[in-house]
């Protein structure tokens, strides 16, 4: 859990298994600390407790009932699968996101899905990852992605944009830096002589439609896996496995 630990916030408490969340009321949210103390299984007999980093996990898409369902909102559903099975609400505004905070074992997160648009979804991440003060490594951003298969996962640490308009506008509010980690989710590339946006904003076949929700489950677990080990060898083994998901070898 080292990857994960702050040891800058070190306090003394009483024993206890309990997390203590540090986040104000939802009216509004004030606060510019996101993290949850509990105990850390090094702690000596004075039992010394650490702060854990906590996460800021952003799905990109478009908000309305026009968008959902399509192509290119695969970022939203993987915030939505997120929330639901780790229980948490998105209920909240905040920086032009709709926001839900929660935890994954003792690790703090905070799920975003910005409403400005996939253009302009910087606007909702540059904000949010400096009112949280969230390291940039623990701003993991989550998209569809036509290099990739539909279906097909692929977890980074870091890359460019690929021509992706909405990674494009959280590079450009966060100073232009592209070291923080991205969740892709496949969607394939346009048939023929499709058209680009035509086929972002088409929604998925039958068939299609069952490799993303088989996705959107091992999504949840692989974020999982990363916001409780870092990027160990599960999640290389996990890209490995993605890579030949829908291929014999």
């Amino acid at each position: 859990m080292l990857f994960a630990a702050s040891f800058q916030s070190v306090s003394l408490f009483s024993n206890s298994s309990s997390a203590h969340f540090h986040f104000p009321s939802t009216k509004p949210l004030v606060s510019t600390r996101l993290s949850v103390r509990a105990s850390s299984p090094d702690s000596d007999s004075n039992g010394l407790k650490v702060e854990y980093t906590p996460w800021l996990i952003v799905g990109l898409g478009n908000p309305g009932n026009k968008y959902h369902g399509t192509r290119h909102n695969v970022g939203f559903e993987m915030i939505d699968s997120i929330a639901q099975a780790q229980g948490i609400l998105m209920n909240t505004i905040q920086s032009k996101a709709l926001i839900g905070i929660g935890s994954i074992g003792e690790v703090p997160i905070l799920l975003a899905k910005p409403q400005t648009y996939m253009n302009f979804c910087g606007e909702s991440v540059g904000p949010l990852a400096a009112h949280y003060q969230i390291p940039l490594r623990h701003v993991l951003l989550t998209y569809d992605e036509m290099n990739l298969p539909n279906g097909v996962l692929r977890l980074q640490p870091k890359a460019g944009h690929g021509h992706h308009n909405g990674v494009k506008s959280v590079m450009g509010h966060l100073d232009g830096r592209r070291e923080f980690p991205r969740l892709c989710i496949g969607i394939g590339n346009p048939p023929g002589t499709m058209d680009m946006k035509a086929f972002l904003l088409q929604k998925f076949s039958s068939v299609e439609r069952k490799q993303i929700d088989a996705a959107l489950e091992q999504g949840v677990e692989a974020v999982r896996t990363l916001a409780l080990n870092g990027f160990s060898q599960r999640v290389n083994r996990f890209n490995l496995s993605q890579k030949y998901k829908y291929h014999k070898v």
